[in-house]
């Protein structure tokens, strides 16, 4: 994307979130990128970005949106809204017992466990009644439990990336053999995808059940449920990897809405 920021005028420099505030003299506007560790201090990224947004620094996502967006019990608002979800157990903590409990409230015979503040798949667990964890496992944190999905083995998982509100393009990723994580950690790959009209409108009802209207970039992940609706699994607003290679005018879109905002002011919206 640096090529397309650099045709609009901009410059584009890397700075690490936990650098000295003083790093970040001189910027106009900062956007989130990969900050893969923002979930193990939530707090601590949230304040920076308040601070940023102190000293007249415009951040795209604003903090309100990451704030609302860090803790996964937004899927429980984007319901309420409209949203199809998928079916999820809320908990403070999850034990063996805790997994056949779900497991009996499903009605199946697999379960995932994730994080309530988590990324990229990490603290991610998957268990049947005949692998359950030993009798002293526990989360050790508040989680989600949910139901296995086959579509995320069979179907893949649908990213669609909007900028603006507005859809830009899509991707299918898919799980490595033997797997069901569909990230490149544990061996997941991708590839571009042109969503349905009925695909399309599903994401479209998630963006537009999202309580910000100052989001700069919404990427919407989707996975078939068994009635065969595709149900949002994040509406991610937080770390932006948008996947450029399937979107190649993800850069020009961007670069065209940062210079919008930097020649309207401010884009943080509370």
């Amino acid at each position: 994307m640096r090529p397309a920021f650099a045709a609009a005028g901009l410059e584009l420099t890397e700075i690490d979130w936990r650098a000295p505030i003083e790093a970040f003299d001189g910027i106009a506007l900062v956007m989130l990128g990969t900050a893969w560790d923002y979930q193990d201090h939530p707090e601590d990224f949230i304040a920076r970005l308040d601070a940023l947004a102190a000293r007249g620094i415009i951040v795209c996502n604003p903090p309100a949106a990451v704030r609302w967006n860090a803790d996964k019990r937004y899927l429980r608002e984007l319901e309420a809204r409209g949203a199809v979800t998928v079916p999820t157990l809320w908990q403070e903590d999850c034990d063996r017992a805790g997994l056949v409990a779900a497991m009996d409230h499903f009605g199946t015979d697999r379960v995932v466990v994730k994080r309530q503040v988590g990324a990229g798949g990490l603290g991610q667990h998957s268990f049947t009644r005949e692998s359950l964890p030993a009798a002293e496992w526990r989360m050790g944190r508040a989680c989600m439990v949910q139901p296995f999905l086959p579509g995320v083995v069979e179907e893949g998982e649908y990213t669609l990336v909007f900028v603006e509100g507005v859809f830009n393009h899509g991707v299918l990723k898919r799980a490595a053999q033997g797997e069901y994580r569909i990230q490149s950690l544990y061996g997941g790959y991708e590839c571009a995808y042109e969503p349905d009209p009925a695909n399309l409108a599903a994401a479209q009802i998630v963006v537009d059940a999202l309580p910000f209207d100052d989001l700069l970039y919404a990427r919407i992940d989707m996975v078939r449920l068994a009635s065969g609706e595709l149900a949002v699994m994040e509406a991610e607003l937080i770390e932006p990897y948008l996947y450029p290679q399937q979107g190649s005018d993800l850069g020009k879109r961007l670069a065209r809405a940062i210079v919008a905002r930097l020649k309207g002011g401010d884009g943080n919206g509370g």
